[in-house]
């Protein structure tokens, strides 16, 4: 949940200097940053350093960031989908495959486990159709009505793609593989269950789960927690808004949990901060399974001694 970024001044000194996709193809950079949250801030896992946006290039698709990404011609014609080009995921970024071989020679001595991720299709639909971040998605909302085959067949071009992401990540060494989808929560539970689920509940079936299990992530999803359950992935990541307790008992016997401390929260005393996460792991307790986590990225604000305080205080539970 970004813990490698902004917050850390090491992570600054890094990335001083280099523009963000560049910092994304640097191996020796993003294994750096990556590596960074172990010691200075007492993570127990390690995250790939990267962008949801990382593969899409490949398409053909001119990307920038600003710092979110901007695409420089929205697609928002069957001719444009037409012509997105099908990469060979190893050849476009070989680089990400590099960083997690190189990861894992470094966290393997240490019995550290390795993330990697992906964007969901219908995010990276609304970003590619908006042409950029938004409050409401509204070209990609009046796109949902009015031309529905054209938005399904890019949603369906980017699902391929996403499958085959997701597979090489694990390939190349991760231990587990997150699938974030950022704007379906700004969906009703009935489009959810057309334009989303249908979606990951195919990603779910299409990765090596056998191999690395999948966590699935929906911001402000609180209200299609039953629609994630239903998903298929191994574990489902929450929001800061879903009531953690209530979400373990319905759904903990059939997935693991994950979450869901409000990222503010870190901004909070000590003693604070730990009774919050004992409350959490409380909360959590019905469920087969629960990795403490934020319940969205680190903001750039969020001071470091409360992230370190988290891990602290993670660690300070007695085991269940």
């Amino acid at each position: 949940m970004r813990q490698a970024g902004r917050y850390l001044p090491e992570y600054r000194a890094v990335r001083k200097g280099i523009g963000f996709l560049d910092m994304c193809r640097d191996v020796e950079r993003a294994v750096t940053v990556s590596l960074q949250p172990i010691d200075l801030v007492g993570s127990e896992a390690v995250i790939l350093f990267q962008d949801i946006f990382t593969p899409i290039p490949a398409l053909g698709v001119d990307v920038d960031f600003a710092p979110g990404p901007v695409i420089g011609e929205p697609i928002r014609s069957a001719e444009q989908v037409g012509a997105l080009l099908d990469p060979d995921i190893g050849e476009s970024v070989p680089f990400v495959f590099e960083i997690l071989r190189r990861l894992r020679a470094e966290i393997d001595p240490r019995e550290i486990p390795l993330l990697g991720f992906a964007g969901a299709p219908f995010t990276l639909a609304a970003y590619l159709v908006e042409g950029s971040g938004s409050r409401d998605f509204s070209v990609l909302k009046r796109m949902m009505v009015r031309e529905r085959d054209l938005l399904h067949e890019l949603i369906e071009r980017l699902e391929k793609l996403t499958v085959e992401y997701l597979n090489a990540q694990i390939a190349a060494g991760a231990h587990a593989v997150q699938l974030f989808d950022t704007w379906a929560g700004l969906l009703s539970p009935e489009d959810y269950r057309e334009w989303v689920l249908p979606t990951h509940q195919r990603i779910a079936r299409g990765v090596n789960r056998d191999q690395a299990p999948l966590i699935l992530y929906v911001n402000n999803g609180a209200h299609v927690v039953d629609c994630m359950a239903e998903a298929g992935a191994d574990v489902i990541s929450l929001d800061w808004r879903v009531d953690l307790g209530a979400a373990a008992r319905e759904f903990g016997g059939r997935v693991s949990l994950q979450g869901n401390l409000d990222p503010c929260s870190l901004a909070a005393p000590r003693d604070e901060l730990f009774a919050r996460v004992r409350g959490l792991a409380e909360a959590a307790a019905p469920a087969r399974g629960h990795i403490l986590n934020l319940g969205h990225g680190c903001l750039p604000d969020t001071p470091v001694e409360g992230v370190k305080a988290f891990t602290d205080a993670a660690r300070a539970l007695a085991p269940r």
